[in-house]
């Protein structure tokens, strides 16, 4: 896919009082990396895009179809009572509005003027009205998805979001969120199976108020921020850069060949042909 830089109108400006919109997934790049956030969010400049996980995206949407179908009945999923919750699909008119990717669920942090948001996966309601926060995670690993190590730190942080999120939105909500884990069956046979589990996740979402205002000053600076420890993009953009400026300092400047200026003896010449 062709690299494209986010156009003008879709970046951070210091002159506008318009609310920028900033989703779940962008502060997750705060947390990596303060220069690549820096860096696409002032400039436009993101990082290259993954290739689509299409198998694990049609996967969740048969997930999404199943659970939605007990949304409508009304009834626990299979699922949940084999785990022990005594939850059903929460039923919301604005639940689609909520997953959709670009529109997500919303809400305006007024210290910051950041428009914070983010589209979950699915949410559960239980026996005491609370909500739970559900999101799908596929893998074709031998185990389940985990929330051990930084995979399943950025797991946990995504669901902590969503948590804030319904919470400013005026939802009672549980600390408890829980992740579908999805691994490939081992036989093919012809077919696609994935064993499912349910791994329950406790949400800490304390954190998130300080991260906005220290993503807010990093939007506002002009000096180059530092980069993420852990970071693979920026000592390849480093040594790239490097390379090529020097390569293009080593080249010699080709010389622009300018026309001959015509001289009076030319004229001359000519005259005396032409006549």
């Amino acid at each position: 896919m062709a690299y494209s830089v986010r156009k003008e109108s879709a970046r951070f400006s210091k002159d506008t009082a318009t609310p920028y919109r900033l989703s779940r997934s962008r502060i997750d790049n705060f947390f990596k990396c303060k220069r690549c956030f820096w860096l696409e969010e002032r400039f436009g400049i993101k990082k290259p895009d993954s290739y689509p996980l299409t198998l694990n995206i049609a996967v969740d949407a048969l997930l999404k179809k199943e659970f939605d179908m007990h949304r409508a009945a009304g009834n626990p999923h299979p699922m949940m009572t084999t785990y022990g919750i005594d939850a059903v699909p929460f039923k919301h008119e604005k639940m689609e509005v909520w997953r959709h990717n670009f529109t997500g669920i919303d809400f305006l942090h007024k210290p910051t003027n950041l428009m914070i948001f983010g589209a979950v996966d699915d949410i559960w309601l239980d026996k005491k009205k609370k909500l739970h926060i559900v999101d799908y995670k596929a893998t074709s690993k031998a185990a389940a998805p985990t929330l051990d190590g930084d995979l399943g730190d950025q797991y946990k942080r995504q669901m902590e979001v969503y948590q804030w999120l319904l919470r400013q939105n005026g939802f009672d909500v549980s600390d408890t969120g829980y992740v579908n884990g999805k691994k490939d069956a081992e036989a093919f046979d012809g077919k696609l199976e994935f064993d499912v589990s349910i791994i329950p996740c406790e949400g800490d979402a304390s954190w998130i108020e300080p991260i906005l205002h220290k993503a807010k000053e990093c939007l506002l600076q002009e000096e180059i921020p530092e980069t993420g420890m852990a970071c693979d993009y920026c000592p390849y953009r480093e040594a790239a850069g490097k390379t090529l400026f020097t390569m293009t300092r080593k080249s010699p400047k080709k010389e622009k060949k300018t026309p001959a200026r015509k001289t009076d003896e030319d004229n001359e010449t000519k005259t005396d042909v032409l006549f």
